[in-house]
């Protein structure tokens, strides 16, 4: 009987035991959340929790930062692709932590958003005195065409030995410098577009163009010769996009026809 009642009282003394060891505390809400906006996608990333019992993280999808969130998947990493985005469209993130225990943290206050956007590799135009046909490139359609077509956003030019991006007087372009790929590059500069509408193509180089119908792009070149130049792209369908817009003139139109002309004369 006293063996019984010893078994008994150790039995009660470890069940309370295990009470008391519950955690009942939610972790930290995630930090360091960032996007990068992919074709039909966009990419989440963020910082692994520090606490020490971290079982996975929830991602949450809204249309707007106040609005209502739907949890749209979950990882133990700290990477998601939301293969859902769709190009055009954009998307507000957050993420909530949760331990082993099933505790759960409140939903990130990062205010975190993205655009997904068209893009393409591998794409090969030639030298507009050689195939003039064949030298321009437009964006909106994923197509190759005459260099000097409206609808052309910029062109490639072999001159003297070197080798050039050219756009129309109603198109800017920036060389954004070397990157290690096309999506080092997410947001277009504000300032220092080229003044003579043209800039040197140098392999491993991206460069961002502002088209004549306020849309923003980005080419990073492959390869480059004397008769072509190879490059990824990627474009934002988005008119007025938060992370991409600029002001157009006060009456709200740009001037849409090309001048047929060489834009730097060399």
């Amino acid at each position: 009987m006293k063996s019984l009642a010893l078994f008994v009282l150790v039995a009660l003394l470890s069940g309370c035991e295990n009470f008391l060891d519950t955690d009942n505390t939610p972790p930290a809400a995630p930090r360091g959340i960032r996007t990068v906006s992919l074709d039909n996608a966009v990419e989440i990333t963020w910082l692994e929790n520090t606490e020490t019992d971290i079982d996975g993280y929830k991602i949450w999808v809204s249309d707007n930062y106040d609005g209502e969130y739907e949890l749209i998947g979950n990882t133990p990493d700290t990477r998601y692709i939301d293969r859902a985005a769709r190009n055009g469209t954009t998307y507000y993130y957050a993420l909530s932590a949760y331990d082993f225990d099933g505790n759960e943290s409140d939903l990130s206050e990062d205010v975190v958003y993205d655009t997904p956007r068209l893009e393409g590799f591998a794409v090969r135009v030639y030298d507009y005195r050689a195939t003039p046909g064949g030298a321009g490139y437009d964006f909106s359609t994923n197509s190759i065409g005459r260099y000097d077509d409206d609808f052309t956003d910029f062109f490639y030019e072999h001159f003297n030995g070197r080798f050039y991006l050219d756009v129309w007087n109603d198109t800017d372009v920036q060389d954004m410098g070397y990157t290690k790929d096309l999506d080092e590059i997410s947001v277009a500069p504000t300032q220092g577009w080229s003044p003579s509408k043209t800039v040197e193509a140098i392999i491993g180089h991206t460069y961002v163009i502002w088209t004549w119908d306020d849309h923003y792009a980005k080419v990073r070149v492959r390869e480059v010769n004397s008769a072509q130049v190879v490059f990824d792209w990627a474009y934002q369908t988005a008119v007025g996009n938060t992370e991409l817009k600029r002001v157009l003139p006060p009456d709200g139109k740009r001037k849409l026809q090309k001048e047929k002309a060489v834009v730097l004369s060399r």
